[in-house]
Parts: C-alpha cells; structure tokens; sequence
C-alpha cells in the first residue's frame, strides 16, 4: 500500500490504497540505477552461465560462493570455499563510488535465477545477523522486479500528508503541527493544516521498485526492520540476483572470531572462486 521514492526517501501511500496523499520516512534504502551497462550484464550472466545452477527453495536456483555455514548451530569453516568469481572483482571496484558503500569487504556472493515458468520467489524474510554485516548488496540483472518490504512490528508508523493545499508541493516531515484546526485566513480553508496518522506497522507495506541493470543496498532500519520478500506476481521474466554480503562485527577487527574473518575475507577478495 506505499512505494519507496528514492528521490525523497519516502515510502508513498498508493493512489488505489487508503494511504492516498499519505507518506513516511523509510531510511536505510539506497538504489543507484544503470549501474552497470547493457554489454557488462551480458557478460556476466554468459560467464555465470558457463557454471551450473543448482536448484534451490521456491522455484530459484542458485550458485554460492561463500564459507560452509550452519545459522542454527552458529558453526562456520571455509570448507570448499575458494573466492568470489573473477568477474565479480570489477563490479566490487565499481560499489566504491557508492556513497553508502565505504569500507564495504563482501566475503560472500549468492547468485539466484529466478523463473516466472518455475514460480520463483523468496517469502518475507530477515537476512542473517550473526554472521552477515549490516549492509546487504543486490544486484538486479535481466529484467525488472519488486522488492516487498513488511514489518512485524507492534510499532505504529507516523505518517504525514504529502501535499499542502497552498502550493500542491510535497511537505517534508515536521512541515505540519499536530493540531487539525483550519486557520482563517481570509479564504476559507486554504491553511487547512492536517494532523500526523498513526498506523500499525502490521498494516503497512512497502515496494521497492528495482528497475533493470540497478544496484540496491539494505542497511539500518531496512535491513533490521523490515522483511524483505519477492512476491511471484513480480517475476514477469528472467530475473537474476546478485547478493553481496559482509562480515558481522563479531568476525570484523576486534571481534571475538577476527582471526577467522580474515581468512575468509583473504579467500573471498582472491576472486579466484567457483560455485561452493
């Protein structure tokens, strides 16, 4: 029921949905469009293809590069692991001009095929924590797609109306009192001023619309907050996604397992790696 605006940072109530007119800040998304050009994303899906997709949850299929781990037990060994593939060291260059991306190591890359023929979809999930760092990167190649973004929180969000009646003009947060009396002004309610909405988080969704050949990065609120879902609706042809992910602060320096995060990083930045 709202669509995440990069340009403003706003999640936007749809014009279909109740939330019409309504928005909120939703921090912790940044997207860059075009990140990579139309000859780039050929090549890489021709090399990624070269290797074997193994078949995964809900209708995906997936090719790892990354250390053996066990989320439920806590237990991690390098085991096959030999480094991110070769074609990945130019795209990993490329991420440091984002902004958000300072000081960002991946010492994992997830590759998923996604299939409207096969029903291709991950539900509405949080990415690990006790390894993975704060920053998750995707790369979105071959076609567009929706990133639904939910929370299960007994939170309630404060929205606020998005358009003044003076000027039509988007208001930004603080912009507006709490109070819903109208001003006389001389020209009945042209300073109508709208109080703030409260809503339960439960009844807000979010879209994020990842265009073609895009770079996504989830951190803060939208990584810790928020699920992260692909619905199968949104899948219209073939999708492929490339996640990068960094180590959590417990496998960082001065972490408790540093000793062993150097050696996965010193593996995964090889580039080196074929499919674990």
């Amino acid at each position: 029921n709202f669509t995440y605006c990069p340009a403003t940072g706003l999640a936007k109530g749809n014009a279909q949905s109740e939330f019409a007119g309504w928005a909120f800040p939703f921090p912790g998304v940044f997207l860059m469009e075009e990140f990579i050009s139309t000859d780039e994303e050929s090549e890489i899906v021709e090399l990624m293809d070269r290797d074997d997709w193994k078949p995964s949850q809900s209708g995906r299929k997936k090719q790892d590069y990354g250390p053996k781990v066990n989320f439920k037990k806590q237990r991690l060994k390098a085991g096959s692991f030999t480094g991110l593939p070769s074609f990945s060291k130019k795209i990993v260059a490329q991420m440091k001009a984002c902004p958000v991306l300072g000081g960002f190591l991946p010492v994992e890359q997830c590759n998923l095929d996604y299939m409207p023929e096969r029903g291709s979809a991950i539900d509405p999930h949080f990415d690990d924590w006790w390894l993975w760092g704060e920053r998750l990167v995707s790369l979105n190649l071959l076609s567009k797609t929706v990133l639904s973004m939910s929370c299960d929180s007994e939170d309630s969000i404060q929205l606020f109306p998005t358009f003044s009646k003076e000027n039509g003009e988007l208001s930004p947060p603080g912009s507006f009192t709490q109070t819903s009396a109208c001003k006389n002004s001389g020209k009945e309610g042209i300073n109508c001023i709208l109080s703030p909405r409260l809503v339960p988080s439960k009844e807000v969704t979010v879209a994020i619309h990842l265009p073609q050949r895009s770079l996504m990065v989830l951190y803060g609120d939208a990584r810790y907050k928020w699920k992260h879902a692909i619905y199968r609706k949104h899948i219209e042809h073939r999708r492929i996604c490339v996640t990068f992910r960094e180590l959590s602060a417990e496998f960082s320096a001065g972490g408790r397992h540093e000793e062993l995060g150097k050696e996965l990083l010193e593996i995964a930045l090889s580039f080196q790696g074929i499919p674990v």
